[in-house]
């Protein structure tokens, strides 16, 4: 299972972010001051750490330099200048992510991620965590359910009424994406980021195409309706 530390002095935001990483499989750790996240990176390996730069005792800017030699960090903070990000991202941060976030788009940040360390790993690469073994990984539920439809991760197959629905790799995460927070919209930037992987630079037809092609695989079923656009912002499933 993905371990993840959380540093963020605000303890209502912190239980937040933990309650919903926990609750889509995650095992998450926290943290309250920037002295309490180097004691818990010193006695134990996190797979991804969220951290806030305004923080008591050491500075989220502070840690970031160590902290990302080892382990990937996403920034969550209130800092809205442009000085900051392009700072901390020199210092080694994978992500900067500004107060306020959706949820939702954390969590999409946070599967970018780990996405990103299991290639290293498939191609050799030690990244940070390299020691989880696969059946630890096994305990996050594999498996999403959304009226007619059924997608297991760990077989990569997904079901329409009853039925296989053929996937690409990318169709495949699109819906991974979207039947993990039914009823949450999704912005074409955050589908592609998470499906593909990388950063979202200029708007084309990619996520377009990508959604009719599905759509027209799952018309047989009578499922394609699923899948709405809302539009001018991206897609979500009704």
């Amino acid at each position: 299972m993905w371990k993840i530390l959380i540093v963020e002095d605000d303890a209502e935001n912190n239980q937040m972010v933990k309650e919903y990483l926990e609750n889509h499989g995650y095992l998450c750790a926290q943290a309250y001051s920037g002295s309490e996240a180097k004691l818990l990176l010193s006695m134990e390996e996190y797979d991804l750490v969220l951290l806030d730069l305004m923080l008591p005792g050491i500075s989220g800017e502070e840690l970031v330099a160590s902290v990302s030699e080892k382990t990937p960090v996403i920034v969550l903070s209130a800092k809205l200048d442009l000085s900051s990000k392009v700072k901390t991202l020199s210092a080694g941060a994978e992500d900067y992510i500004c107060k306020p976030f959706d949820l939702a788009e954390l969590l999409v940040r946070i599967r970018v991620q780990f996405r990103r360390l299991e290639r290293r790993r498939e191609g050799g690469g030690c990244g940070a965590g390299a020691g989880t073994s696969f059946a630890d990984r096994q305990e996050t539920t594999h498996m999403y359910s959304y009226r007619d439809w059924s997608l297991n991760q760990d077989t990569q197959e997904m079901r329409a009424a009853g039925e296989a629905v053929p996937l690409t790799r990318h169709e495949f995460l699109i819906l991974e994406l979207l039947m993990g927070s039914p009823g949450r919209v999704f912005t074409k930037q955050m589908i592609y980021e998470y499906a593909w992987g990388e950063e979202y630079l200029a708007e084309d037809k990619t996520i377009n195409v990508h959604i009719s092609n599905i759509r027209s695989k799952l018309k047989e079923s009578g499922t394609d309706t699923y899948i709405r656009t809302v539009w001018g912002v991206g897609f979500k499933l009704s």
